[in-house]
């Protein structure tokens, strides 16, 4: 099966792109990470791309007049390296239609809740201060929405009494970790299908 090429979009230090990134190198996707683009200078992402021998390139929306135009921006890079699959990894801005025009069907997120609970910004905290009593990740398609995509994977972590926001991320964290690899490996083997707000997982 040929390897398809991944574009990674990260604002910060860039912990799901090492966890994408390992899983390409031990064969457990089908892909190589292509590019990683940051709209933030000092993003560790970058560091990371660069230390794998990866393009990174940083993008600053404030060079543009518009969202628009800093995504055509984006996109020109992500296609100038073939890339087959956009995934965000804390990606820190909504998607626009200029990328999602481009890739449709190909952006993948992955958000720290069990959506549709708590979307948005600090997944983690909000499920913590309203006092559930499961939280978790999921991996979804990105659609113009905030956080309102076709879901892919979910995974289900406990709170206990004893949690503080903090310590509930980092468990988050560590299935953050394991399933966006085999939500993009499902891609990258064709396994995948979107049938309106339903996405199929085939054999």
């Amino acid at each position: 099966m040929e390897k398809k090429n991944l574009g990674v979009l990260a604002s910060g230090r860039g912990s799901n792109l090492q966890s994408i990134m390992d899983a390409c190198a031990a064969g457990r996707i089908p892909a190589r990470v292509a590019v990683v683009i940051s709209d933030n200078n000092d993003a560790y992402a970058l560091e990371r791309a660069r230390r794998a021998g990866i393009a990174a390139v940083a993008v600053n929306i404030d060079d543009y007049t518009d969202k628009a135009e800093y995504e055509r921006y984006i996109v020109k890079v992500l296609m100038e390296h073939g890339v087959h699959l956009v995934c965000l990894a804390g990606y820190m801005r909504l998607v626009g239609t200029t990328m999602l025009d481009a890739f449709a069907g190909r952006v993948m997120n992955i958000h720290p809740a069990l959506l549709p609970a708590f979307p948005g910004l600090h997944g983690q905290e909000q499920a913590w201060r309203y006092g559930v009593k499961y939280s978790g990740c999921t991996v979804h398609f990105v659609d113009d929405g905030m956080d309102t995509g076709p879901i892919i994977l979910q995974a289900v972590v406990p709170v206990y009494d004893d949690d503080t926001a903090d310590t509930l991320a980092a468990r988050i964290l560590e299935q953050e970790h394991r399933i966006y690899p085999e939500a993009i490996n499902l891609y990258c083997t064709d396994k995948l299908v979107i049938e309106g707000r339903i996405v199929r997982i085939g054999a």
